[in-house]
C-alpha cells in the first residue's frame, strides 16, 4: 500500500523550506494546546483506590464506574505509558507523522474509511450518556498521568479525548478479522480474484485465510457433566503478541455500581476484554468469517468521476486528505490523496480497475456499550442479551458460570447476502441488488449451550467442531453465504481428542489440556513433516540423519525433546502459509533450510528443545516448552545465535472455577509481568519464571483477601 503516497513526492520536495517554517509554527501551536493544569483540575471529580498485589497487578476500587475507569487508565499508564501514548497517532490517522513512510498505509485506511469523521459526527447519538462518561473518565485518567509525569508525555499528543478511544474501537475490530488483507490485494499488479457471474447451482464455499494480526487463541470449559468433582471450569487463553499495542495487561476493576471484572485488557481499552467476575467468565478467540465484499465498478464512459449502477451514472463522493509523512524530528511532508466513496462503500482506483468495498461493521461504534454490558452480565441470559447487540463484529466466545452453564458463540456481523452468487470473487459493481444493508440476526449465528458432553473447545477452528460429535451443530443448517471458516487447527484436533478420551476430568486433567505440547498425528502440521519420509537420500548424509530423527519424533515439544527443533522448524513454514491462505511450500527447500539452520547454530540436528526455544525479556532467559499451534502455544523469531525468541502466543492466561457448591477460585499468569515496558520496575519480568515453568498464581477474589498479602495502596487524585 505504500505506493499510494509516493505519487507527488518529488513535486512537493520543492516546497520543503516553506514546510519547515509551517511545521515549526504548527508544533508550537499543538504543544500550546496541552494544558496539564486542566487535566489535574479535571481529576478532582474522581475518587479511586488502587491496590497493587505482590506482583504489582492493580485492583481498582471506586464508588462509581467512572471512578474506576479513571483509575484503570492511570494504573495502566503507570505500567505502560509508552504504548498508550504511541496509540494516539493511530487513533488520529497520523502514524506517518510519527513513523514516516511505514505509518502511511494505516493513516490512509483511517481516512479512506472515514472512521474518525463518522465518530465525531455520531458520538453523541450512537453512545449512551453512561458510556460517553466512561470513555471520558478513562481519557481523563490518561491525561492526568501525562500531566503528573510530563517528562514522559509528548505535549503534541495531549489531551487524548474520548472520541480518540471510540475511533480505536472502530478500527481495531477491522484489523482483527483481517480487513486490511482485502485492501492490500487490490494493490497487486493484477486482479487477485475472478469476477463473479450470475447465480448458478455451484456450491459456495470460502476459504478464509488467517493473514493478519492474531496468531490464534484458546478458550475451553467443562461443567458438572464432564468434571469428576461437579465443578465448572473455564480456561481463558487468547493469544496475542507478547509486547506492543495488543499485548495483554491484567487488572481487576470493581465499582459500587456493579462493574466487577478481573482479566485482560489492551492499552486504551477501558473494559475487561476477557476474564471473570464472581458469577461468570468468558474467553475470546479470533474467527474470520467472510465479512468483506469487493465490487469491481464500471466507470461511466463519459465521466471518469462517475460509476454505473443499474444503468444510471452516479458521481463518486470525493474528499481531499493530506497524509503527513515524517521527514526529520517534528518536520513532516504533507502528501495529498483523493479519497472516493460509492454507494457500496469506500472506493479506490488501481492499475487494474476501480473497486469498492463493503464490510461488516461499517459505521458501527457501539462496541464500548457491548463490552460494558458483557462486563456487567451476571448470568447466561444477561450475557446473551449483551451479545445480541452484535456491535462486536467478529470473535468466538466461550462462556461458563457459577450455575454450571457453558456456552459457545461463533459471533459475527455477517451480511445478509443474495443467494446464488459466489461471494468469494469480485462482485459486479453495477448491480444494486448485491449491495446488502442487513446482517444475519443473533439467533441465526452458530451457538451451542450446555452440550451433553459437558465440554466446549474453541481454538480458531470450524465452528461445527467444538465439542463431542453428537452435540456439534450441523453445517447444513446454515447457508453457504455466511462464509464461515472450515479450517481445523492442531489445537482443535489435539484438544478435542483429549476431551473425548478423558472421561470425567479432575482439575489436573483440565489444566493438562492447557499445557499440552503435542501435535496430533493427523494434523496438517504432522502430515507436512511426514513428507520428508517420502524422499530418498544418500546413506549417511545429513538429510538421511534428519529423516531418521523425524521418523522417531512423537510430535511433542517438551523441553527435553531432541527432534522438536527440526520438526518445528519444518512445520512452521506450513503454519505460516496456512495462516496466509496459501498452499504449503515444497518440502525440499524447507527441509534444506532447516538442516542448515540447526547445523550452523548448534552443530547438530538434535539440540534439546530447551536450548532452542526461549523466553527472553530483561534478565529472563528461560527455556520454554510448546510451539506454533500446540495448546501450549508459542510463536517465535530466530535470534542471531539461532535460538528462538518467543514473541507471541500464550500471554495472560486466565483460569477460574466454581466448585459444586458455587465457591469460586481463580488463577493467572502473565508472560512477563505487570510493568513489562518498565525495565526498572520489579514487575518488569517477575512472572516470567512462573510462565516458563507453566505455573499459575492464585489471585485474590476480594479486597479482604487482597490486603492480607503484600500490597500497596494509592489514592487518586494524588495529594
Amino acid at each position: 500500500m505504500k505506493r499510494i503516497i509516493r505519487k507527488g513526492w518529488l513535486t512537493l520536495l520543492a516546497v520543503v523550506p516553506l514546510l519547515v517554517l509551517l511545521n515549526l509554527a504548527l508544533f508550537a501551536l499543538r504543544a500550546a494546546d496541552w494544558q496539564p493544569q486542566q487535566a489535574i483540575a479535571d481529576a478532582s471529580q474522581y475518587d479511586v483506590e488502587i491496590i497493587r498485589d505482590s506482583y504489582g497487578v492493580p485492583h481498582i476500587y471506586g464508588a462509581r464506574d467512572v471512578d474506576v475507569a479513571f483509575g484503570l487508565a492511570f494504573a495502566h499508564a503507570e505500567d505502560d505509558f509508552e504504548t498508550m501514548q504511541q496509540l494516539i497517532p493511530f487513533y488520529r490517522g497520523e502514524l506517518g507523522r510519527e513513523l514516516g513512510l511505514a505509518g502511511a498505509p494505516i493513516d490512509y485506511l483511517v481516512h479512506w474509511l472515514n472512521v474518525r469523521n463518522h465518530v465525531l459526527e455520531y458520538y453523541q447519538t450512537a453512545l449512551t450518556p453512561q458510556i460517553r462518561a466512561h470513555l471520558k473518565a478513562y481519557a481523563d485518567g490518561v491525561n492526568y498521568f501525562a500531566a503528573t509525569s510530563q517528562f514522559e508525555a509528548d505535549p503534541r499528543l495531549f489531551p487524548i479525548t474520548p472520541q480518540d478511544l471510540a475511533v480505536g474501537f472502530a478500527l481495531q475490530h477491522l484489523l482483527f478479522y483481517g480487513f486490511e488483507s482485502h485492501v492490500a490485494e487490490l494493490f497487486a499488479d493484477s486482479p487477485q480474484r475472478e469476477l463473479a457471474t450470475a447465480p448458478d447451482s455451484a456450491a459456495l464455499t470460502r476459504h478464509i485465510g488467517a493473514a493478519g494480526l492474531p496468531v490464534g487463541s484458546n478458550a475451553f470449559a467443562i461443567n458438572a457433566d464432564k468434571s469428576s468433582d461437579g465443578a465448572t471450569r473455564i480456561m481463558i487463553n487468547s493469544h496475542q503478541p507478547l509486547s506492543g499495542p495488543v499485548a495483554w495487561y491484567e487488572a481487576h476493576v470493581k465499582s459500587d455500581e456493579g462493574w466487577d471484572m478481573h482479566g485482560g485488557i489492551f492499552p486504551g481499552m477501558p473494559f475487561i476484554a476477557k476474564g471473570f467476575n464472581s458469577n461468570i467468565g468468558y474467553g475470546v478467540t479470533v474467527n474470520k468469517p467472510d465479512l468483506v465484499d469487493v465490487y469491481r465498478l464500471t466507470l461511466d464512459p463519459e465521466n471518469s468521476h462517475a460509476y454505473m449502477l443499474d444503468g444510471v451514472a452516479h458521481e463518486f463522493e470525493r474528499r481531499r486528505h493530506w497524509l503527513k509523512i515524517k521527514l526529520l524530528g517534528n518536520f513532516y511532508l504533507p502528501v495529498p490523496r483523493t479519497l472516493l466513496t460509492s454507494k457500496h462503500g469506500p472506493a479506490i482506483e488501481t492499475k487494474h480497475g476501480t473497486y469498492a468495498l463493503r464490510f461488516a461493521g461499517m459505521g458501527e461504534m457501539r462496541q464500548p456499550m457491548q463490552w460494558m454490558a458483557m462486563n456487567k452480565a451476571r448470568n447466561l441470559a444477561e450475557f446473551k442479551q449483551a451479545m445480541s447487540m452484535q456491535a462486536i463484529v467478529s470473535f468466538n466466545f466461550v462462556y461458563a458460570d457459577r450455575m454450571g452453564n457453558i456456552y459457545f458463540l461463533h459471533n459475527g456481523r455477517i451480511p445478509e447476502r443474495a443467494s446464488g452468487w459466489d461471494w468469494r470473487k469480485y462482485l459486479p459493481g453495477d448491480n444494486s441488488a448485491l449491495i446488502w444493508d442487513k446482517q444475519i440476526p443473533f439467533a441465526a449465528m452458530p451457538q451451542l449451550t450446555n452440550p451433553s458432553s459437558g465440554y466446549l473447545l474453541s481454538t480458531n477452528q470450524d465452528p461445527f467442531k467444538v465439542t463431542a460429535a453428537q452435540d456439534n451443530l450441523s453445517s447444513t443448517d446454515y447457508p453457504a453465504t455466511l462464509g464461515l471458516q472450515t479450517r481445523m487447527t492442531n489445537r482443535a484436533d489435539r484438544g478435542l481428542a483429549m476431551f473425548a478420551d478423558a472421561g470425567k476430568m479432575t482439575e489436573d486433567d483440565f489444566l493438562a489440556v492447557k499445557w499440552d505440547k503435542f501435535y496430533h498425528p493427523d494434523s496438517r502440521a504432522m502430515k507436512y513433516v511426514r513428507r520428508v519420509a517420502d524422499k530418498q537420500y544418500a546413506r549417511g548424509s545429513l538429510h538421511e540423519k534428519g529423516q531418521t530423527l523425524l521418523a522417531g519424533w512423537n510430535g511433542e515439544t517438551a523441553l527435553e525433546n531432541r527432534a522438536a527443533a527440526l520438526g518445528v522448524c519444518i512445520l512452521s513454514e506450513e503454519w505460516k502459509t496456512e495462516q496466509a491462505g496459501k498452499e504449503a511450500p515444497a518440502i525440499e527447500g524447507v527441509y534444506d533450510t532447516c538442516l542448515d539452520e540447526l547445523m550452523t547454530a548448534f552443530g547438530r540436528l538434535d539440540p534439546l528443545w530447551s536450548e532452542r526455544n526461549r523466553l527472553m525479556h530483561g534478565k529472563a532467559d528461560l527455556p520454554l516448552g510448546g510451539g506454533p499451534d500446540v495448546l501450549r502455544a508459542l510463536y517465535a523469531l530466530p535470534e542471531a545465535d539461532g535460538r528462538l525468541k518467543a514473541v507471541a502466543g500464550d500471554g495472560l492466561i486466565v483460569y477460574t472455577a466454581w466448585d459444586k457448591n458455587g465457591k469460586q477460585s481463580g488463577a493467572m499468569v502473565h508472560n512477563f509481568g505487570a510493568a513489562s515496558t518498565r525495565p526498572k520496575s520489579p514487575h518488569y519480568d517477575d512472572q516470567a519464571p512462573l510462565y516458563a515453568a507453566e505455573q499459575l498464581r492464585p489471585v485474590a477474589l476480594t479486597r479482604e483477601q487482597l490486603v492480607t498479602g503484600r500490597h500497596s495502596i494509592k489514592r487518586l487524585p494524588l495529594d
